[in-house]
């Protein structure tokens, strides 16, 4: 076991579970925070599920993300944090305070309390959300760190706004204390691999839709996916690297239209992705739809654009991503073998 240990905050979500479970494996102390102590047997669950048998490095910490309480004697004696939690609600809220207001200052909570406990390094989860809404990339086609939304924008959904103010705030910080190298950032495209629980994350939801034959056709819209394991993988490089300090680092892969998901799905899964749908929605029924449904509408705008990024940054570290139809194929087995779909 080494002698490093590593704060990883909320540890019952998707990719919290897998960064513990990543850092267990790799011999790491390891401390998740929780909102209530009744849920480490759930955390333990879904970190054993994940291929993490030897646990007895993993400790527990209560802390909320809006409250002081907690944070200090969660980051005591940790060499590192990566901070995971942040809202993301299956819905988005009509008053954007409700995911800005949390995501930022919670991440400024942890920040604060890392810095002041000497942190080596800390490692915030942000997302492409935060690059890809400011307009056209300014370095070619593809966007790249460079790139920013722009958090004031409120025709922006509230989480995009709150991933977007909550980084900016963190970036802001560690510049007054001078910390900028001991932070690293990851942004990840839409997360997607194996649910480790039948409580599975509301980042599968686009696999779990297909799945159940939710949507009549599909829309022309695509993604940037990534695994959840590349991502727990490029947060421990992120926090280790040397070349990691004071960075952005885009976890994105293969963009994918929804038609090319759903291929893949049929083409791996056969009979198990029998209602899978196989049409094409036109852009004007989507639109239509979106007068009367804000769930539709907050994306009507990405309708046909396909959207790239690039991750050059993060494979100049060693960051390898595996491919994408592996993913998307072992996402959708789990979600059969929990049940969920």
């Amino acid at each position: 076991m080494s002698d490093r240990s590593v704060l990883v905050t909320g540890g019952t979500g998707f990719l919290g579970s897998w960064c513990v479970a990543t850092l267990l494996g790799r011999g790491y102390r390891v401390r998740t925070t929780v909102r209530n102590l009744a849920r480490e047997g759930d955390v333990r669950a879904a970190v054993t599920n994940a291929g993490a048998a030897e646990q007895d490095s993993l400790s527990f910490a209560a802390a909320d993300l809006g409250d002081d309480a907690g944070w200090a004697e969660a980051v005591a004696g940790c060499d590192f944090v990566l901070h995971v939690a942040s809202p993301f609600p299956p819905s988005q809220p009509r008053d954007p305070d409700e995911l800005i207001v949390p995501a930022r200052d919670g991440a400024l909570r942890v920040l604060r309390a890392a810095l002041d406990a000497g942190a080596e390094r800390v490692v915030l989860t942000s997302s492409v959300a935060a690059i890809r809404n400011g307009g056209p990339p300014v370095n070619g086609s593809a966007y790249t760190e460079d790139d920013w939304t722009d958090g004031d924008n409120a025709s922006l959904t509230p989480y995009t706004r709150s991933k977007t103010i909550a980084e900016r705030a963190a970036w802001d910080l560690a510049a007054e204390r001078g910390a900028t190298d001991r932070l690293a950032v990851v942004n990840p495209g839409a997360i997607i691999g194996p649910a480790l629980s039948d409580d599975r994350s509301f980042s599968l939801e686009l696999i779990e839709r297909l799945m159940k034959g939710a949507m009549p056709a599909l829309p022309k819209l695509g993604f940037s996916l990534v695994d959840v394991r590349d991502v727990a993988e490029l947060e421990l490089l992120a926090m280790t690297s040397p070349d990691a300090a004071g960075k952005r680092l885009i976890a994105a892969d293969r963009f994918m239209w929804m038609a090319e998901i759903a291929e893949v799905l049929r083409d791996r899964l056969g009979d198990g992705a029998s209602k899978v749908p196989t049409r094409i929605a036109p852009n004007l029924l989507i639109k239509a739809v979106g007068i009367f449904d804000p769930s539709v509408r907050s994306f009507t705008g990405d309708l046909g654009r396909r959207i790239e990024f690039s991750n050059e940054r993060a494979r100049e570290l060693g960051w390898e991503p595996r491919p994408v139809g592996d993913s998307i194929a072992e996402t959708a087995r789990s979600l059969q073998q929990h049940g969920i779909v």
